[in-house]
């Protein structure tokens, strides 16, 4: 494969992988609220699961959706319960950042799963795929997953850092909670787009 179809990829990676949906809010979420360790667990979940779920739409899971009637719809309310359970989680958080005791972040496993339940994850997979591969080439499709690894590591893990940095300069419990509040909203609006899309 040639440089001039490796920068395309990267770039559509790129873009995929840093626009806001909801595996990024979580992440910024994780960046405000938890040490920026277990931000990037969640983060190394959520890539790894994104890779897996891109090379199986690559190897052709996309097309079991079009067979299975209802598999789609399924996935997708799914996901918004997935989603509507985070946010309202991330709601009900009093802001308050203790110290010295153990607080549960978002784990790998979380992020693997966001990732499968995500549909902008399958939409992002079956549009790159469909657009820089020829989808019965394996090599190409490794490729690409292989591009998108570190470049979705680093787009997530970015919002975790801007997270952590947002952290610092929030200390009383009532401004982390409105960005948390906030950011909860915003999960659960993307609930809305991703049922009327």
């Amino acid at each position: 494969m040639s440089l001039a179809m490796i920068l395309p990829m990267s770039a559509f990676a790129l873009a995929a992988s840093i626009s806001p949906g909801p595996v990024n809010l979580v992440c910024l979420s994780s960046g405000t609220r938890y040490p920026l360790s277990q931000g990037l667990v969640f983060v190394t979940g959520a890539t790894l699961g994104f890779v897996v779920l891109f090379v199986a739409v690559g190897l052709g899971l996309y097309s079991v959706l079009s067979v299975v009637p209802g598999l789609d719809r399924a996935l997708r309310w799914a996901g918004v319960a997935f989603l509507l359970y985070l946010s309202w989680r991330l709601f009900r958080d009093d802001g308050r950042l203790p110290q010295g005791e153990a607080r549960r972040a978002p784990g790998f496993m979380t992020g693997a799963l966001m990732q499968w339940l995500n549909p902008k994850a399958w939409l992002a997979s079956a549009s790159g795929i469909g657009a820089y591969t020829s989808g019965s080439d394996l090599n190409q499709v490794l490729l690409f997953a292989a591009l998108y690894l570190p470049i979705c590591w680093l787009s997530l893990g970015s919002w975790v850092y801007a997270g952590a940095f947002l952290r610092r300069y929030v200390h009383r419990p009532a401004v982390l909670m409105t960005v948390n509040r906030t950011l909860a909203l915003l999960l659960a609006g993307s609930c809305l787009y991703l049922l009327l899309e």
